[in-house]
């Protein structure tokens, strides 16, 4: 299993935005072979987790690297990139992905 933890920092006010468009991700992912979770958060502020943070992520755990590397590349997904994060116009500040096993 590979163990994903995709962070994203929404441009200012659009917070809940971005939220309710990563929300939407989590239907059509949930029905890919081979997603075992995929879940959506945001950061609860507290004093004893104060680390540095882009304020949401999903968090992800798929059956192996190649089929995670599959669900990049499914149509809604490089959408969503290519909108939201690379375009000017799209609601992401900064993002951050990382995979671990």
């Amino acid at each position: 299993m590979v163990y994903c933890i995709a962070e994203f920092k929404a441009k200012e006010g659009k917070e809940d935005e971005l939220f309710n468009i990563l929300k939407a991700l989590e239907t059509p992912t949930h029905q890919e072979s081979g997603c075992i979770q995929y879940k959506v958060m945001r950061k609860v502020e507290s004093p004893f987790a104060e680390g540095e943070h882009y304020g949401i992520l999903f968090n992800e755990i798929w059956e192996s690297k190649d089929i995670f590397e599959k669900h990049c590349q499914m149509p809604y997904i490089v959408q969503f990139f290519q909108q939201q994060c690379l375009d000017q116009s799209g609601l992401v500040e900064k993002w951050n992905v990382n995979l671990f096993e």
